[in-house]
């Protein structure tokens, strides 16, 4: 090994000493907001509709849109991979889309769309010194993302970065959650958790209201046997509220998915980690701010 090498080896290795779960989650917590302005903005709804998707809520274009880096799979393929949607739900989006639009049509639309609404939202601040390094970074710790078992993120990564910087930013914050999230269910297959039942397990914890919940889809039959195979389970009580069992469980998924979050964090390092989480802070605020993003999640983000 190389004097160079060894030195970069060390470096990482310092790295990864240093980042931890609980700097993973925060930078979470920062990026995830600026990836889901695409299915809030309504610069992406002008531009959905202009591909002839419906626009009277955000689910025609959000299953095109999001699973447009797939290429044209079967919607089978798509439920796999979105896991806690229902199949009915996904069936029917995905395939009402697939009428309408090409994914290649739906990428380009989706990224003109983030262009757009990206610069309402940070104005005079879109080509700043600020967001051009937050996009340096974000897209540093992209790079280093191992996709291997990760579909979404594989999908996303395997595109053409954009050239504007705060479209590199948007492209990494969604490569970089889509890895979380892909983590995130293989986490819920170890805990033997099944679609339905991460949904209201996690609603047991007061993650997101049981009608937040309800959005992915699942009939009230289908919510209701959930809920008794986890209660047999001694892992929800009668009411649906989770036991001692059932935090401990939820714990245990969300301490798994910050630990598999971690690897593009640890290539990048603790210092350029924590730089880039001062530098998003204002972009943040300013989705946070527009009032976009619906007040309660079914990521949790707040919660656990």
């Amino acid at each position: 090994m190389s004097e160079n090498a060894e030195k970069s080896e060390a470096a990482v290795g310092e790295g990864e000493r240093q980042v931890g779960p609980a700097q993973a989650r925060r930078l979470w917590h920062l990026l995830e907001p600026l990836h889901a302005v695409l299915y809030y903005a309504p610069e992406v709804f002008e531009e959905a509709g202009a591909l002839g998707l419906s626009t009277e809520d955000r689910w025609p274009s959000y299953f095109p849109f999001r699973a447009a880096p797939l290429g044209p799979v079967d919607a089978r393929v798509v439920t796999s991979a979105f896991y806690s949607f229902a199949p009915s739900m996904v069936t029917r989006y995905v395939e009402a889309g697939r009428k309408t639009v090409t994914p290649e049509a739906a990428l380009e639309a989706r990224l003109r769309g983030m262009d757009r609404a990206y610069r309402t939202l940070f104005g005079d601040r879109i080509d700043s010194p600020g967001l051009v390094a937050a996009a340096a970074l974000a897209r540093r710790a992209a790079e280093a993302a191992q996709t291997a078992g990760r579909p979404l993120a594989a999908a996303n990564a395997a595109l053409e970065w954009p050239s504007a910087p705060h479209l590199q930013l948007w492209h990494a914050a969604t490569i970089l959650r889509e890895h979380r999230g892909d983590g995130h269910l293989a986490a819920l297959l170890t805990a033997g958790l099944d679609p339905t039942e991460a949904l209201v397990s996690f609603a047991a914890i007061g993650a997101a209201s049981v009608e937040r919940f309800e959005s992915r889809g699942w009939t009230p039959g289908e919510w209701a046997a959930a809920r008794d195979r986890l209660a047999a389970r001694g892992l929800v009580e009668a009411d649906g509220t989770a036991t001692g069992a059932g935090r401990e469980l939820r714990r245990r998924v969300e301490q798994d998915t910050d630990r598999l979050a971690l690897g593009p964090w640890q290539a990048l390092g603790a210092e350029a980690a924590e730089r880039l989480a001062g530098l998003l802070g204002d972009y943040w605020v300013a989705v946070i701010g527009s009032g976009l993003l619906p007040s309660e999640s079914t990521l949790g983000i707040g919660k656990v």
